[in-house]
């Protein structure tokens, strides 16, 4: 069973240090956690043009399509950090702030 350890803060500092690159073995695991479908929305990314501009989305369990917020980055790296501190607190590990 998946289990999470929000006492792990070193796991988010090194996903800010390195969102798009290859992570540690705990990093790793913790991502997929977050990936895992479950019963609770789950925020992603969608592309709103090509290589520059992302809206962040929250899909509802069950739901078909995501919805769209009126959040938009144009830097994907700060796109991805704010999507993980989404699904961080979602899991029950409390506001993330490390910035």
């Amino acid at each position: 069973m998946y289990t999470f350890d929000p006492s792990r803060i070193d796991l988010a500092e090194e996903f800010k240090a390195n969102p798009f690159g290859e992570h540690s073995p705990d990093l790793q695991y913790l991502l997929n956690l977050m990936r895992l479908p479950n019963d609770q929305p789950y925020y992603m990314l969608v592309v709103a043009e090509p290589y520059k501009r992302w809206t962040l989305a929250l899909k509802e369990p069950g739901g078909t399509a995501p919805r769209l917020t009126n959040t938009v980055f144009t830097d994907l790296e700060v796109a991805e950090w704010e999507v993980f501190k989404l699904r961080w607190k979602a899991l029950g590990g409390g506001e993330l702030v490390l910035d």
